[in-house]
């Protein structure tokens, strides 16, 4: 059985690669900062997919937009990249970090917005750097650095000053590694060091420094897997955990094996393949989605004590999932291809299955839902296949069922994308009528 989404992702990438030449932290695990509470309005970063390394999804310190208000989000502005007949945004979720919101898009461009847009309702980027191969994961900031990957046989992780080359366009990077196929697997920074999947199978460690040349950079070391890792690598506990498509969960030591080659400390078996729902990290569990059997599985971080484990519990999604989950407030938070947020208990049922404590439904056409959702303010924030942003109660309704309680219907038919709520900012990128690619930026209406 083929996976249509990656079918088209790899369709895409081949096209680009063959239409054009490739072009030539606040500690260890935690990625988002923010200063103290009396100034943090203004100096909250979100600096890698679902801002900090273990993937929980969850801002902590939002406390400008909240149940109480969120009512009142207004698009304020948008960022507009290059139209082409490539430029679809695909799961590159925004960064925002150092003044800047960066996203990549399906022609290999990647953009730099000003995170306090431009004073108008519509704003150029503030640099752009051409890939010239197609973006389909998030980038991640760190120590003045960004860095993304490019899809295709051809693929690289790249490395760019994230204030830019002081010009409008930036095409040299500070490095960039070896041929690595990455596709959805956006890259996770910790310890300095940049993990990222490949669809080649395996998961690549690279110095974030860099290699002292500029080119054809190559990893400290490779995670062996059975299958393509097209997932975010998650790290918490001196370890790596990433899915892959032969339906288990790998977990590597941190720090490597002392070899270019490693083994994995332990593998989980789920009950089907795992394709782009990335791990969370919450508490010493590590929660994933499983695509063809609908499950959110949950393990123990540390293991069974044996080489192979399975999951303390599995959570019922429904169809299928191809979302990262988010970890908040003794909740687990997943998209599901039933167009549905559906919400479980993070401590389980207590028995090996567990149906959802609530599900959230959006009005109008239904799609899937493979938006990772994130938790700001006891508001989550998630985005659905049919064009629309949601925020949801976090605490759910008091149904089993739960009405969206604000949305915004974008001009992108394709929204998996995850949100960011940031400083009491919305930012959500998507395509614009399917070619420009588009950051749409939502504040509190005055």
């Amino acid at each position: 059985m083929v996976h249509t989404r990656i079918r088209w992702v790899l369709v895409a990438a081949v096209v680009l690669s063959g239409a054009m030449a490739s072009t030539g932290n606040a500690s260890a695990n935690v990625i988002m900062t923010a200063t103290p509470a009396r100034a943090r309005a203004t100096h909250v970063s979100w600096r890698q997919f679902h801002g900090q390394a273990s993937h929980k999804g969850l801002n902590p310190f939002e406390d400008t937009v909240g149940m109480n208000n969120v009512t009142n989000l207004s698009l304020t502005w948008s960022g507009f990249g290059d139209t082409s007949q490539f430029g679809v945004v695909y799961r590159s979720s925004p960064a925002i970090a150092g003044g800047f919101a960066y996203f990549g898009d399906g022609a290999g461009v990647l953009y730099a917005f000003a995170a306090n847009g431009c004073g108008q309702s519509f704003c150029l980027p503030a640099w752009k750097a051409p890939l010239r191969q197609s973006i389909f994961n998030s980038p991640a900031v760190s120590n003045g650095v960004v860095y993304v990957g490019t899809a295709s046989s051809q693929g690289r992780l790249w490395a760019f000053d994230a204030a830019g080359c002081g010009s409008s366009v930036c095409t040299t990077p500070r490095w960039r590694s070896i041929h690595v196929s990455i596709t959805d697997s956006s890259p996770t920074v910790s310890g300095g060091v940049v993990y990222v999947g490949s669809f080649a199978g395996g998961v690549y460690a690279f110095d974030a420094a860099g290699c002292g040349a500029p080119t054809d950079c190559a990893p400290l070391w490779v995670g062996q897997t059975g299958g393509e890792v097209l997932n975010s690598p998650a790290v918490a506990g001196g370890m790596v955990f990433a899915g892959s498509g032969d339906g288990k969960l790998y977990a590597f030591d941190a720090a490597g094996c002392g070899s270019t080659t490693c083994q994995p400390l332990w593998t989980g078996t789920v009950g089907s393949a795992i394709f782009s729902s990335s791990a969370a990290v919450s508490n010493g569990v590590v929660y994933i989605g499983s695509f063809y059997d609908g499950k959110l599985n949950a393990f123990d971080a540390h293991g069974c004590g044996a080489a192979t484990c399975l999951p303390q519990w599995t959570g019922d999604a429904g169809t299928y999932v191809d979302s990262s989950p988010a970890v908040a407030g003794g909740r687990v938070y997943v998209g599901s291809g039933e167009a549905q947020l559906k919400v479980f208990a993070a401590a389980g049922c207590g028995q090996a299955s567990c149906p959802p404590l609530w599900v959230g439904f959006g009005p109008g056409s239904q799609a899937t839902m493979e938006s990772p959702p994130m938790v700001a303010n006891g508001v989550v924030y998630v985005g659905e296949n049919n064009g629309r942003v949601y925020a949801f109660d976090a605490k759910g309704c008091g149904h089993f069922v739960c009405s969206r309680v604000w949305e915004h219907i974008t001009q992108d038919p394709l929204v998996n994308s995850s949100p960011v709520m940031v400083n009491g900012t919305l930012y959500v990128s998507g395509t614009n009528f399917s070619e420009t690619p588009e950051l749409f930026v939502f504040k509190l209406a005055a």
